[in-house]
């Protein structure tokens, strides 16, 4: 496991204080938040599309869909509060502690794909709410979405607890609007009942059902959720984990069955609205707010319609963009300023939106909507799974690590939604196959590849912990019986050049306790070598100073101080790049004699996947090489 030093959300980790010894109603207060600000993400302008598009076509029939949607997303967003909670380290950089670059950087470029979509939906949302209220045309309404970075940078320099007061009022903005439509939309009472029956009218419902599923259960919640929670700072013992667990849950509970309640009513109003009075293709917003007015006879119904959707739009941003933040910090530990990383995201969102738009018309974007929800549950797997296998740890959550019945659950859930992926995924590309005519190979050359690329890397992230576990199996060594006359042997000179590799995998000290048996503390010299394997240090080499050579040079300097410390004449070294080369590369400039490497007894597939710096080393150094075997 690599050692991880950041805060997950560094600016705001830990900045509010849950009172350990006061009312159940001031721990209350402290503790909600983190849960209504993942709930937005739940009532974004996506949900929306997805929404109208099934009320108005197969009236209340999808409520279920709904329902299932949201029963999942409590039990996985209680999850991601657990692992924040009580392991301090967000899904993100568990997933950059856990897996090999290999695996981790194909996640991080999902995860990103998955925030861009939401974006998406985001930026359209907000820009259809310019149009409907202000009358700006929706090709300007795009491009105007990407100065809320100023909003969102201005709240953000206000604190989290201010934040979740903004988000707070915007969802109450939503709920009211809603009631409103309701009391003037006038639904049948007994067909919401019967909506809640599982049910497909046809095969068309299967497409709009997962994107409900994509708009309900979003991947980027899971990052978000598993770093909110840990603004709160709380007492570290068992008790007050299980209280702030056991809280966190209520807030999840309450939390998203508002956010179920509101999709419920756009459902509803579709249904009640459109449905009723034979409209069964509304599938763009704009059509919504203009058949509004004249269905219910009322001129509020489609102002409250846009300034609910405006209120989801600019909510849905500032989870969006802290989202954002918390998948590149996590998985890159790399940082950089917010507002260029809010920058970068909505102009991922806004440059296709502008195309579309430019190219197919301002009647596109209900299909952007709906298809930027179908990618968010492609997604889903590769962040569901990863989570599951993080609370199930249970040397990373101890004591906290879930049971068996809610791994079961879990399970359930996530091999519900990877059902439905892969009945989407082979009905979506039997489609474009079909459609594609002549040109099919196109298809069959990219698509089919990149499926089962996706495949592989699903089934290695879904086997990992076992795979984890095969490499704690060590294999005995078979000793050759020596043969010949036994004679008096001559002890060599103390080696005068000692250098310990460390790659702050939590055992540096047994390394280098390890060290002690080759030294003379008259005459040896101990070098300590490390070798940073962020992306800018990759490229800027050491010189590009970003966080992780930052911290990994003060780790240095403190471990070297420790040997000073004990007498030990000692200096260090830090390399950037490819382990075995960079490490070859050091020892050799340093005349090393002997070099002491940890051994985490990777073996077989794993070996390939985890690399093998050693067996590398050990063809490029003329000193040599003593594996002192450190995994648990």
């Amino acid at each position: 496991m690599k050692k991880h030093t950041q805060n997950s959300l560094s600016e705001v980790h830990e900045s509010v204080v849950v009172p350990t010894k006061s009312t159940s109603w001031k721990r209350w207060l402290a503790i909600m938040g983190p849960a209504l600000m993942v709930s937005v993400g739940y009532m974004d302008p996506g949900n929306w599309a997805t929404d109208i598009a099934g009320g108005s076509r197969y009236s209340y029939a999808l409520i279920w869909v709904l329902l299932m949607s949201n029963i999942m997303a409590i039990l996985l967003q209680s999850l991601a509060a657990r692992l924040g909670i009580v392991s301090r380290r967000d899904l993100a950089q568990v997933c950059h502690e856990d897996y090999p670059p290999i695996v981790n950087i194909p996640l991080y470029i999902l995860a990103e794909i998955a925030i861009t979509a939401c974006d998406l939906a985001e930026v359209i949302g907000s820009a259809i709410a310019l149009d409907l209220l202000f009358g700006i045309p929706l090709f300007y309404g795009v491009i105007l979405t990407a100065l809320d970075t100023i909003l969102l940078l201005l709240l953000s320099h206000a604190g989290i607890r201010k934040l979740e007061s903004v988000v707070i009022a915007l969802v109450g903005t939503i709920g009211v609007a809603f009631f409103i439509e309701i009391l003037l939309g006038k639904p049948d009472w007994g067909g919401i009942v019967r909506g809640f029956m599982p049910t497909l009218p046809d095969s068309n419902a299967l497409y709009i059902a997962i994107g409900i599923l994509g708009a309900t259960v979003m991947p980027h919640n899971l990052y978000l959720h598993s770093s909110l929670v840990q603004t709160r700072k709380i007492g570290r013992d068992s008790e007050e984990i299980k209280k702030t667990l056991r809280w966190n849950t209520i807030d999840t509970t309450l939390s998203l069955n508002i956010a179920f309640l509101i999709n419920a009513a756009i459902l509803v109003m579709a249904a009640s609205v459109f449905h009723k009075n034979g409209y069964f293709g509304v599938a763009e917003i704009q059509d919504a707010h203009r058949l509004l007015e004249p269905l219910l006879g009322a001129s509020i119904a489609p102002i409250a319609f846009a300034i609910a959707l405006l209120a989801s739009g600019q909510s849905s941003t500032i989870t969006g963009t802290l989202a954002g933040q918390i998948v590149m910090e996590g998985y890159l530990n790399l940082r950089i300023r917010p507002w260029l990383r809010r920058l970068i995201t909505r102009l991922l969102a806004v440059v296709p939106a502008i195309l579309v738009i430019a190219y197919y018309g301002e009647d596109s974007t209900g299909a952007m909507l709906v298809l930027s929800q179908v990618v968010l549950s492609l997604q889903l797997p590769f962040a569901i799974i990863p989570l599951i296998n993080s609370v199930a740890n249970k040397k990373r959550m101890g004591e906290f690590a879930i049971g068996r019945k809610i791994q079961i659950l879990a399970w359930i859930v996530a091999g519900i939604i990877l059902s439905l992926n892969i009945k989407l995924i082979i009905d979506q590309i039997g489609t474009w196959i079909a459609e594609a005519g002549a040109n099919a190979w196109l298809v069959e050359i990219t698509v089919i590849p990149l499926t089962l690329g996706l495949a592989v890397l699903l089934l290695y992230v879904i086997f990992h912990p076992w795979m984890q576990k095969q490499n704690e199996i060590r294999t005995g060594s078979v000793h050759r019986q020596a043969t010949g006359e036994i004679t008096t042997l001559q002890p060599p000179e103390p080696y005068k050049r000692v250098a310990v590799a460390l790659d702050f995998s939590g055992k540096d000290e047994k390394l280098l306790a390890e060290s002690l048996r080759f030294i003379d503390k008259a005459q040896t010299q101990l070098t300590l070598l490390h070798i940073v394997e962020s992306p800018v240090a990759r490229r800027l080499g050491t010189e590009g100073e970003d966080l992780e050579t930052l911290a990994d040079s003060e780790r240095l300097e403190k471990l070297s101080q420790m040997m000073i410390d004990n007498n030990v004449k000692t200096e260090w070294k830090i390399g950037s790049g490819e382990p075995g080369k960079e490490l070859a590369k050091l020892i050799n400039e340093s005349d090393i004699e002997i070099v002491i490497v940890g051994g985490h007894g990777h073996s077989g597939v794993s070996d390939l996947i985890h690399g093998t710096v050693i067996s590398d080393l050990r063809h490029h150094i003329k000193a040599n090489v003593l594996i002192v075997p450190i995994s648990d």
